[in-house]
């Protein structure tokens, strides 16, 4: 599975951005996809996870009510949207598929990232 990340960009405080991600193969489906993020100088934090129907998401707890995680299997895509962004969203946001449950660690397939930033 090949996964390229796209949507990042600068925003200024309180506003909204959507990434999305999309996936090669024909397996897309099968597979649990999340969304992680670095910011400088931090270690690598899961954001949200989605399953491979759609159906089950979960959320890093101080991410809840922001940002929801969806995905559309016709277009091979998963996408996170983003509201309320405040400077500590600031980070490079990052895609994976795996099949682990929930998707906080043990993702096999990783894609470039893209990069928020978040103005104040």
């Amino acid at each position: 599975v090949q996964l390229q990340a796209s949507g990042g960009g600068l925003v200024q405080v309180g506003g909204s951005l959507r990434l999305s991600c999309a996936a090669s193969g024909r397996t897309f489906r099968s597979y649990v996809m999340g969304w992680f993020r670095q910011a400088p100088g931090k270690e690598r934090e899961f954001v949200a996870g989605i399953n491979g129907i759609g159906i089950s998401t979960y959320y890093a707890d101080s991410l809840k009510g922001r940002f929801t995680i969806s995905r559309d299997n016709a277009k091979n895509t998963v996408y996170l949207q983003m509201s309320s962004l405040k400077p500590e969203d600031t980070a490079v946001y990052y895609c994976a598929a795996g099949r682990t449950w929930p998707p906080t660690t043990g993702m096999d397939y990783w894609g470039k990232g893209t990069l928020v930033t978040v103005s104040s």
